[in-house]
C-alpha cells in the first residue's frame, strides 16, 4: 500500500492515518456540539429567472377536495323537501357567538377585502359627457369564515415573511353550496361558523382592528362610489401560443421567398460565444393563466339590492364569470384620510340604511334631466 501512494516506509502511512482518523473526530465532536446548540436548518435556492415554472393546472396533492362523488340515495320527494327544510333552518342566522366588539380606524389600518364575480362590461357618462367603460363586479353572498390572529399567522406562515406590522388575516367565502355534496374534510372548515360551505375562498391580510366575527356578511356598499381599489384575479388561460399571439411579433412576410415560417419568431440571436437560450428569451409556450393586480381603479357605481360595483376600465383579469377579489387600494395617492375613509371595519347593511343606488358625484344620471331651462 505505501508503495502504491508513493511513500518510503509504512510509519509515514501510519501517521497519517491517525492524523486523519484524529482530525475526523475533532470535526465530528466540532458538529455535535453546533447541533446541540443550533437546530438543523434546511434552505431552499429560489431562483428568479423566467424559465421556473410560474403556473400550476394541478392543485397541490395536501388539498383537500372540496366536492364528493354522489351516489344513489334513492330518497323520496318528500324526504328531500325535508332535508331541505332542515338546512335553511339550520343556516338561517349565520352569526353564532355575539358580535365583536369593533375597531376604530387609523391611518395604518386595512380593512378586509371581498370577493366578486365579472359579469361584463358596461358603458358610463359622466357629466361633461365623457364616455367611459366600466366593469360590473358582483359581490355574491360573502361572509367571514374565520379570524387568524397576528400570532396564529406569524407562526403557521410557511415562508416565514418578516412583517413590518401586526397583521391577521380573514377567511372569506363566497356563493353557498348544498353541505350535502362537499367532503368531510372540506366541510369541517365551516363547522365551527354555523354558515353553508362556500365555493371560493380568499384570505385578506388584515390590522387587528379591522377584524370580523365569523358569520359577518360583506356586501358591496363595504366601498364607497369615489373611492380608489384594487382588483386581482387570474388572467383567461389560452393554452400553447406562438410568438405572434403571445408576444405581438409582426411575422415573416406572407409571400416571396418564405416557405412555411410565416408565423415563426425567426432567429433568436444566441449563436457566437453565447450558444445557449438566454433566460426570458420570447418563444412560444403557454399563455394566460397568470395572477395580474390592476391598481388604483375608480368606483363609479353600487347598487346595494343586487350588491353589483362599476369599476373603472374594461381590463379587469380573467373571463366572465371569473372570480376576482376587491380590496382598498395600496396606491400612496390614493390612502384614505381620516375625514373621508370608507365604514370600518366594513359597512353594516342590516343595521344601517342606505339607498339603492349610489352614483360618483361626477357621474350623469339617467334618471335625472341632462338639460335645464332658465329664463331671462
Amino acid at each position: 500500500m505505501a508503495a502504491l501512494f508513493g511513500l518510503k516506509s509504512m510509519t509515514y502511512w501510519g501517521n497519517l492515518t491517525s492524523l486523519t482518523w484524529r482530525c475526523q473526530k475533532l470535526a465530528v465532536t466540532v458538529f455535535d456540539q453546533q447541533k446541540a446548540l443550533k437546530p438543523l436548518v434546511c434552505t431552499t435556492q429560489k431562483r428568479q429567472m423566467s424559465r421556473v415554472k410560474r403556473r400550476h393546472t394541478r392543485p397541490p396533492f395536501w388539498l383537500p377536495k372540496t366536492t364528493r362523488t354522489p351516489y344513489p340515495e334513492d330518497i323520496t320527494p318528500e324526504n328531500e323537501a325535508f332535508l331541505s327544510e332542515v338546512i335553511t333552518k339550520q343556516y338561517s342566522s349565520p352569526l353564532k357567538s355575539e358580535p365583536w366588539e369593533r375597531g376604530l380606524w387609523n391611518e395604518k389600518s386595512t380593512r378586509c377585502g371581498v370577493i366578486a364575480r365579472k359579469l361584463g362590461i358596461y358603458p358610463l357618462w359622466t357629466k361633461d359627457g365623457r364616455r367611459l367603460l366600466t366593469t360590473l363586479l358582483q359581490v355574491s353572498d360573502n361572509h367571514v369564515i374565520k379570524y387568524i390572529p397576528p400570532e396564529e399567522l406569524t407562526e403557521n406562515d410557511m415562508k416565514k415573511k418578516k412583517r413590518y406590522r401586526e397583521v391577521g388575516a380573514l377567511i372569506v367565502g363566497a356563493d353557498s353550496m348544498d353541505p350535502r355534496m362537499v367532503t368531510k374534510e372540506y366541510f369541517s372548515i365551516f363547522s365551527t361558523t354555523g354558515i353553508l360551505p362556500k365555493k371560493k375562498l380568499n384570505k385578506f391580510l388584515v390590522t387587528p382592528n379591522a377584524k370580523l366575527a365569523p358569520g359577518t356578511p360583506l356586501y358591496a356598499s363595504h366601498f364607497q362610489p369615489g373611492k380608489y381599489v384594487d382588483v386581482a384575479g387570474v388572467t383567461i388561460d389560452r393554452g400553447f401560443q406562438g410568438v405572434m399571439k403571445r408576444w405581438g411579433f409582426k411575422g415573416m412576410p406572407a409571400s416571396h421567398g418564405v416557405t412555411k415560417s410565416h408565423r415563426r419568431g425567426g432567429n433568436i440571436g444566441s449563436g457566437g460565444e453565447k450558444a445557449r437560450v438566454l433566460p426570458g428569451q420570447k418563444m412560444p409556450g403557454h399563455m394566460g393563466r397568470e395572477r395580474r393586480v390592476l391598481r388604483g381603479l375608480k368606483v363609479w357605481r353600487i347598487n346595494t339590492v343586487h350588491n353589483v360595483l362599476w369599476v373603472q376600465g374594461p381590463a379587469i383579469p380573467g373571463p366572465t364569470g371569473a372570480y376576482v377579489c376587491i380590496y382598498d387600494s395600496i396606491l400612496p395617492h390614493r390612502k384614505h384620510t381620516a375625514e373621508s375613509h370608507p365604514p370600518f371595519p366594513t359597512f353594516f347593511q342590516d343595521e344601517q340604511e342606505t339607498d339603492e343606488e349610489l352614483y360618483d358625484k361626477n357621474l350623469h344620471i339617467f334618471s335625472q334631466p341632462s338639460i335645464s331651462f332658465v329664463e331671462n
